[in-house]
């Protein structure tokens, strides 16, 4: 075990934001983190963002729901210990974890198609990627469960090895916590799901960070048109920073439906389409308006678990098009992180205009209400100021 000497191999004793049950507003609580196990770390949260998967999942009953939980996923932090065979990284290292695992040994991961680490699967799991263990309990010794391997809710998480990137500590943290989910996915899913081409057509479906975040992936990979479909008028006003062009709003399109609108704007469908919100209608909206021959579709939004979708199969014989879903938006966490944030440094890659908000640790409900009420793209919450 190598780390602080006061804290290394012991539990660490801090708080955390809970969530207690599905609904309720989240309560902060003294909680104790255990030291890290082998291929484990433990890191010190310096800042973390809110996502909307972190209120989806504050809110579910259904499985995979579980309560207590601690959530959150978006952060950066300095590593303050190390367990048995973890390399590459030491106690004092600032480090972006990630909910999608990089190995670098499997066959996923050494492929250019897929970041789909096939050691360590992506699951939905309350626990730690290799045990049914948590780190967490409160202090009458109850568990309190993970989210998405993370749960950087807490002044103190442990991560597994294969869960994070390692970026220079100069990086502005508010700014480099966004890689690790939302902004990163959006313009991943552009960058290396679709691969948008200059001078092509784009349509993205809901322009929250996600989809705005597809519109700048798009808008770097050179796209002449990006359409951004929304049912808050606003958006496209905050859109055009990303590159949109053009605007739909489904309440205003009279008797068609949105996939038509834009079939007519584009004179046969847009080269490349996003769906962002997690809506199976949408999905299908985005397919329908997606061009015959070469268009692609790529699946961004979290749906209920289990939500059909409903294709003609004679559709989707005659049309040459491609569905597809893009964890992550297709990113492997250490070959392209250290991309994302270098072309942020050189001031390509706009990250600044997500960040609306930020609030102390012990505000952290009040984040929750800015997003919910569409005020906010991403909320940065600091643990220390």
């Amino acid at each position: 075990m190598n780390g602080n000497s006061s804290t290394a191999g012991k539990p660490i004793r801090c708080k955390a934001a809970i969530c207690r049950k599905a609904g309720d507003r989240l309560v902060i609580e003294e909680v104790i983190v255990a030291p890290p196990s082998r291929h484990e770390l433990r890191i010190k949260i310096i800042c973390t963002a809110l996502c909307q998967s972190d209120v989806i999942f504050s809110k579910l009953v259904d499985p995979p729901a579980i309560y207590p939980r601690i959530l959150g996923h978006e952060a950066i932090g300095v590593v303050e210990s190390v367990g048995e065979d973890v390399t590459g990284v030491k106690p004092g290292d600032t480090v972006i974890p990630t909910f999608m695992s990089d190995c670098g040994d499997c066959a996923d991961c050494h492929s250019e198609k897929s970041n789909l680490c096939s050691t360590l699967p992506f699951n939905i799991t309350p626990y730690m990627p290799r045990e049914d263990k948590t780190r967490f309990t409160d202090l009458n010794g109850n568990p309190l469960y993970h989210l998405f391997y993370i749960s950087s809710f807490s002044e103190y998480t442990v991560v597994d090895k294969n869960y994070f990137v390692k970026i220079d500590p100069s990086f502005p943290p508010d700014r480099a916590c966004l890689l690790s989910c939302g902004v990163a996915t959006g313009v991943g899913a552009a960058w290396r799901t679709a691969e948008v081409e200059p001078g092509t057509t784009v349509a993205v479906f809901g322009l929250g960070t996600i989809g705005l975040a597809a519109a700048e992936g798009a808008r770097l990979c050179g796209a002449k048109r990006i359409i951004g479909v929304d049912v808050n008028p606003d958006k496209f006003e905050m859109g055009k920073k990303f590159g949109l062009t053009d605007f739909v709003n489904p309440k205003t399109c009279g008797d068609k439906s949105v996939s038509e609108v834009i079939l007519e704007m584009t004179n046969g469908g847009a080269d490349y389409c996003f769906e962002c919100v997690g809506m199976a209608s949408l999905v299908e909206e985005a397919f329908a308006c997606c061009r015959h021959g070469w268009g692609k579709t790529v699946v961004l939004g979290v749906d209920k678990p289990g939500t059909p979708l409903k294709f003609s199969s004679t559709d989707v014989l005659r049309g040459h098009k491609i569905l597809t879903g893009a964890l992550y938006g297709g990113l492997k966490a250490k070959r392209d992180v250290p991309i994302l944030c270098k072309r942020y440094l050189d001031k390509e890659l706009q990250l600044d205009e997500f960040v609306t908000h930020s609030v102390k640790f012990e505000e952290i409900n009040k984040a929750f209400d800015l997003l919910e009420e569409g005020k906010s793209l991403r909320c940065v919450i600091w643990m220390d100021k």
